[in-house]
């Protein structure tokens, strides 16, 4: 991954508190080290404690806060657990990165069905169950917040080859986020982005990841800004 400047962008997330899964590795790692540097108070949750104990030296030696969490993205009960303690202990999520995703790198008809329920498990039924547990939260606050779920190209445009099932998620991740974009909008409290392919997102990922990330204008999906008017 190339190197840029934390954070190439001028966003400040001082006072905000940031949700990041899958930050052991990857672009959970950096989503959860541009946040900090912006000001947010991250909490970063991931399957590996040993890389979650160094990503919190990591951000603290860069002056930021971070809180890990273990978590387990196929398990229900951990994913309530894991919000409510985190609410109690940080304070309230007002921002979400769904980022945790797992492949499956094989044709369909090839799949295991323990395969089959882990990558719908950790990349869509998981997603989902925080985005309404995060949600909840905030309406009952009756305070703003922002949902980044990271979708792919994989979700709307598959050529074989394998990856069939992780074609199928992040398909289900986009629209996921319209779902949740016209179900929370009209109160005004929630304002899911688009998912991580289409607009509104995919300017948020460039921002988290300090301007790797290209800028492409192919959807018409409705922003944040537009869904709270």
């Amino acid at each position: 991954m190339s190197v840029y400047p934390l954070p190439n962008t001028s966003e400040d997330l001082f006072g905000q508190i940031a949700f990041v899964t899958g930050a052991t590795s990857g672009l959970g790692w950096r989503f959860a080290r541009v946040l900090a540097k912006a000001g947010a108070k991250v909490i970063a949750t991931g399957r590996r404690e040993e890389r979650l104990a160094e990503l919190k030296e990591v951000i603290e030696g860069e002056g930021g806060q971070l809180f890990p969490y273990p978590l387990d993205m196929t398990n229900a009960d951990d994913i309530q657990s894991v919000v409510a303690r985190a609410t109690e202990e940080v304070g309230l999520i007002t921002i979400l990165v769904n980022n945790a995703g797992i492949p499956d790198a094989q044709h369909a008809h090839k799949m295991s069905v323990d395969l089959i329920d882990r990558v719908f498990d950790t990349n869509l039924r998981g997603p989902f169950i925080l985005s309404c547990e995060v949600a909840k939260r905030l309406i009952a606050a009756e305070s703003p917040g922002r949902m980044i779920n990271i979708s792919s190209r994989g979700g709307f445009s598959y050529s074989g080859g394998g990856a069939a099932l992780y074609s199928v998620t992040k398909a289900g991740i986009a629209r996921m986020s319209d779902v949740l974009a016209v179900g929370r909008s009209s109160s005004g409290k929630l304002a899911p982005t688009a998912s991580g392919i289409t607009l509104e997102s995919r300017r948020s990922i460039t921002s988290l990841m300090g301007g790797s990330a290209s800028r492409r204008r192919k959807s018409k999906q409705p922003t944040a800004q537009q869904h709270r008017q």
